[in-house]
Protein backbone atom coordinates (compact mmCIF):
# COMPACT_ATOMS: atom_id res chain seq x y z
CA UNK A 1 0.00 0.00 0.00
CA UNK A 2 1.39 3.43 -0.94
CA UNK A 3 1.40 6.39 1.44
CA UNK A 4 -1.37 8.05 -0.58
CA UNK A 5 -3.70 5.11 0.10
CA UNK A 6 -3.60 5.36 3.89
CA UNK A 7 -6.81 6.05 5.78
CA UNK A 8 -5.86 9.18 7.74
CA UNK A 9 -7.75 11.01 10.47
CA UNK A 10 -6.53 14.09 12.35
CA UNK A 11 -7.35 13.77 16.04
CA UNK A 12 -8.28 17.18 17.42
CA UNK A 13 -8.94 15.81 20.90
CA UNK A 14 -6.88 12.90 22.14
CA UNK A 15 -6.93 11.17 25.51
CA UNK A 16 -3.19 10.62 25.44
CA UNK A 17 -3.35 7.00 24.28
CA UNK A 18 -1.23 6.12 21.28
CA UNK A 19 0.44 3.15 19.67
CA UNK A 20 3.38 4.74 17.90
CA UNK A 21 5.42 7.84 18.65
CA UNK A 22 7.92 9.74 16.52
CA UNK A 23 10.22 12.60 17.46
CA UNK A 24 10.49 15.56 15.09
CA UNK A 25 12.89 18.49 15.42
CA UNK A 26 12.26 21.81 13.68
CA UNK A 27 15.34 23.92 12.96
CA UNK A 28 16.40 27.00 11.05
CA UNK A 29 17.29 30.64 11.55
CA UNK A 30 15.41 32.93 13.92
CA UNK A 31 12.35 34.74 12.55
CA UNK A 32 11.60 32.30 9.75
CA UNK A 33 8.28 31.41 11.43
CA UNK A 34 9.06 27.97 12.87
CA UNK A 35 6.84 28.40 15.93
CA UNK A 36 3.98 30.04 14.05
CA UNK A 37 4.09 27.28 11.44
CA UNK A 38 4.07 24.57 14.09
CA UNK A 39 1.12 26.12 15.94
CA UNK A 40 -0.79 26.60 12.70
CA UNK A 41 -0.08 23.05 11.58
CA UNK A 42 -0.92 21.34 14.87
CA UNK A 43 -3.69 23.57 16.25
CA UNK A 44 -4.86 25.55 13.20
CA UNK A 45 -4.18 28.79 15.08
CA UNK A 46 -2.26 31.76 13.71
CA UNK A 47 -0.53 34.06 16.17
CA UNK A 48 0.73 37.11 14.25
CA UNK A 49 2.77 38.33 17.22
CA UNK A 50 4.77 35.52 18.77
CA UNK A 51 7.71 35.86 21.17
CA UNK A 52 10.98 34.29 20.02
CA UNK A 53 11.47 30.74 21.24
CA UNK A 54 13.84 30.45 24.17
CA UNK A 55 15.69 27.17 23.80
CA UNK A 56 12.83 24.98 22.59
CA UNK A 57 9.10 24.35 22.80
CA UNK A 58 7.28 21.03 22.71
CA UNK A 59 4.01 20.38 20.87
CA UNK A 60 2.14 17.20 20.02
CA UNK A 61 0.17 16.25 16.94
CA UNK A 62 -2.05 13.15 16.99
CA UNK A 63 -3.11 11.38 13.84
CA UNK A 64 -4.76 8.03 13.19
CA UNK A 65 -3.45 6.05 10.23
CA UNK A 66 -5.13 2.79 9.29
CA UNK A 67 -6.65 2.63 12.78
CA UNK A 68 -3.38 3.20 14.67
CA UNK A 69 -3.02 6.34 16.79
CA UNK A 70 0.31 8.07 16.26
CA UNK A 71 1.81 10.79 18.40
CA UNK A 72 4.13 13.23 16.68
CA UNK A 73 6.46 14.73 19.29
CA UNK A 74 7.43 18.07 17.77
CA UNK A 75 10.40 19.94 19.21
CA UNK A 76 10.41 23.53 17.97
CA UNK A 77 13.91 24.94 18.50
CA UNK A 78 15.19 28.49 18.55
CA UNK A 79 17.58 29.71 15.89
CA UNK A 80 19.58 32.08 18.07
CA UNK A 81 23.27 31.25 18.30
CA UNK A 82 23.37 31.67 22.09
CA UNK A 83 21.05 28.65 22.54
CA UNK A 84 22.54 26.29 19.94
CA UNK A 85 24.55 24.26 22.42
CA UNK A 86 21.38 23.83 24.47
CA UNK A 87 19.41 22.27 21.63
CA UNK A 88 22.18 19.96 20.41
CA UNK A 89 20.86 17.08 22.50
CA UNK A 90 17.45 17.30 20.84
CA UNK A 91 18.85 15.91 17.61
CA UNK A 92 19.25 12.55 19.37
CA UNK A 93 16.65 9.93 18.44
CA UNK A 94 14.83 12.31 16.09
CA UNK A 95 13.12 10.50 13.23
CA UNK A 96 12.69 13.64 11.15
CA UNK A 97 14.29 17.08 10.92
CA UNK A 98 12.19 19.87 9.41
CA UNK A 99 14.55 22.50 8.04
CA UNK A 100 12.84 25.90 7.64
CA UNK A 101 13.79 29.08 5.82
CA UNK A 102 11.72 32.12 4.88
CA UNK A 103 11.13 32.95 1.22
CA UNK A 104 11.56 36.67 1.98
CA UNK A 105 14.91 36.21 3.76
CA UNK A 106 17.78 35.16 1.52
CA UNK A 107 20.16 34.89 4.47
CA UNK A 108 17.95 32.21 6.04
CA UNK A 109 18.21 30.25 2.79
CA UNK A 110 21.98 30.73 2.53
CA UNK A 111 22.33 29.49 6.12
CA UNK A 112 20.72 26.15 5.26
CA UNK A 113 24.19 24.69 4.76
CA UNK A 114 25.01 25.43 8.40
CA UNK A 115 21.81 23.79 9.64
CA UNK A 116 22.30 20.82 7.36
CA UNK A 117 25.78 20.36 8.80
CA UNK A 118 24.23 20.42 12.29
CA UNK A 119 21.88 17.63 11.24
CA UNK A 120 24.62 15.58 9.59
CA UNK A 121 26.96 15.79 12.58
CA UNK A 122 24.51 15.58 15.52
CA UNK A 123 21.55 13.50 14.36
CA UNK A 124 21.22 9.84 13.41
CA UNK A 125 22.79 9.22 9.98
CA UNK A 126 19.52 7.88 8.58
CA UNK A 127 17.34 10.78 9.78
CA UNK A 128 14.67 11.98 7.36
CA UNK A 129 14.80 15.63 6.28
CA UNK A 130 12.03 17.92 5.02
CA UNK A 131 12.88 21.36 3.57
CA UNK A 132 10.26 24.05 4.08
CA UNK A 133 10.11 27.50 2.48
CA UNK A 134 7.85 29.39 4.88
CA UNK A 135 5.94 32.69 4.51
CA UNK A 136 4.95 32.02 0.92
CA UNK A 137 2.12 34.53 1.40
CA UNK A 138 4.79 37.27 1.07
CA UNK A 139 5.06 36.96 -2.70
CA UNK A 140 5.77 40.67 -3.17
CA UNK A 141 8.76 40.36 -0.82
CA UNK A 142 10.10 37.07 -2.17
CA UNK A 143 13.89 36.86 -2.46
CA UNK A 144 14.20 33.06 -2.71
CA UNK A 145 12.56 31.45 -5.72
CA UNK A 146 10.71 28.17 -5.29
CA UNK A 147 12.98 26.53 -7.86
CA UNK A 148 15.98 27.33 -5.64
CA UNK A 149 14.40 25.54 -2.72
CA UNK A 150 13.51 22.54 -4.86
CA UNK A 151 17.04 22.41 -6.27
CA UNK A 152 18.62 22.51 -2.80
CA UNK A 153 16.28 19.73 -1.69
CA UNK A 154 17.00 17.60 -4.75
CA UNK A 155 20.76 18.06 -4.51
CA UNK A 156 20.76 16.94 -0.89
CA UNK A 157 18.26 14.11 -1.45
CA UNK A 158 15.76 15.36 1.12
CA UNK A 159 12.52 13.44 1.58
CA UNK A 160 10.28 16.39 0.78
CA UNK A 161 10.27 20.06 -0.19
CA UNK A 162 7.26 22.34 0.05
CA UNK A 163 6.39 25.97 0.62
CA UNK A 164 4.07 26.91 3.46
CA UNK A 165 2.35 29.87 5.08
CA UNK A 166 1.51 30.02 8.76
CA UNK A 167 -0.59 33.12 8.08
CA UNK A 168 -2.91 31.60 5.47
CA UNK A 169 -2.49 28.01 6.63
CA UNK A 170 -1.25 26.90 3.21
CA UNK A 171 0.35 23.45 3.58
CA UNK A 172 0.79 23.96 7.35
CA UNK A 173 -1.23 20.95 8.46
CA UNK A 174 -0.27 19.03 5.34
CA UNK A 175 3.37 19.28 6.44
CA UNK A 176 2.70 17.20 9.55
CA UNK A 177 0.37 14.84 7.71
CA UNK A 178 3.14 14.11 5.21
CA UNK A 179 5.56 13.61 8.10
CA UNK A 180 3.27 11.12 9.81
CA UNK A 181 2.67 9.21 6.58
CA UNK A 182 6.38 8.91 5.86
CA UNK A 183 7.32 7.79 9.37
CA UNK A 184 4.43 5.36 9.61
CA UNK A 185 5.37 3.82 6.25
CA UNK A 186 8.97 3.41 7.39
CA UNK A 187 7.81 1.83 10.64
CA UNK A 188 5.72 -0.69 8.70
CA UNK A 189 8.65 -1.54 6.44
CA UNK A 190 11.04 -1.90 9.38
CA UNK A 191 8.74 -4.31 11.17
CA UNK A 192 7.95 -6.28 8.06
CA UNK A 193 11.64 -7.12 7.88
CA UNK A 194 11.15 -9.07 11.12
CA UNK A 195 7.58 -10.30 10.78
CA UNK A 196 7.05 -10.84 7.07
CA UNK A 197 3.70 -9.05 6.99
CA UNK A 198 2.76 -7.99 10.51
CA UNK A 199 3.52 -4.73 12.31
CA UNK A 200 3.05 -6.25 15.76
CA UNK A 201 5.99 -5.81 18.12
CA UNK A 202 5.16 -9.18 19.65
CA UNK A 203 6.65 -10.91 16.62
CA UNK A 204 10.08 -9.31 17.00
CA UNK A 205 12.96 -11.70 17.72
CA UNK A 206 14.43 -11.19 21.21
CA UNK A 207 11.54 -8.91 22.04
CA UNK A 208 11.95 -9.46 25.80
CA UNK A 209 15.12 -7.41 25.94
CA UNK A 210 13.20 -4.37 24.67
CA UNK A 211 10.35 -4.51 27.20
CA UNK A 212 11.77 -1.90 29.55
CA UNK A 213 12.99 0.50 26.88
CA UNK A 214 10.87 3.54 25.99
CA UNK A 215 11.89 3.41 22.33
CA UNK A 216 12.80 0.84 19.74
CA UNK A 217 16.12 1.18 17.95
CA UNK A 218 14.39 3.04 15.11
CA UNK A 219 13.24 5.79 17.50
CA UNK A 220 9.58 4.73 17.76
CA UNK A 221 7.65 3.84 20.86
CA UNK A 222 6.91 0.11 21.09
CA UNK A 223 4.49 0.20 24.02
CA UNK A 224 1.09 1.84 24.28
CA UNK A 225 1.42 4.96 26.40
CA UNK A 226 -0.97 6.96 28.51
CA UNK A 227 -0.64 10.52 29.69
CA UNK A 228 0.27 13.83 28.10
CA UNK A 229 3.99 13.29 27.49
Amino acid sequence: MSQNEYNIEILQHNTGDYELSFKIIIIGDSNVGKSCLTIRGTKNIFEPVYAPTIGFEFMAFFVKIDGKVIKMQIWDTCGQEIYRSLISSFYNNSSLAILVYSIDNEDSFNNLEFWLNEIRTKANPDINIFLIGNKCDLQDKRTVEKDSGQEFSDNNKFNLFMETSAKTGFNAQNLFIEASKLLYAQNVRNKERYTGNSVSFENFPDKDKFKNLPYDDDGTSHKRKKGCC
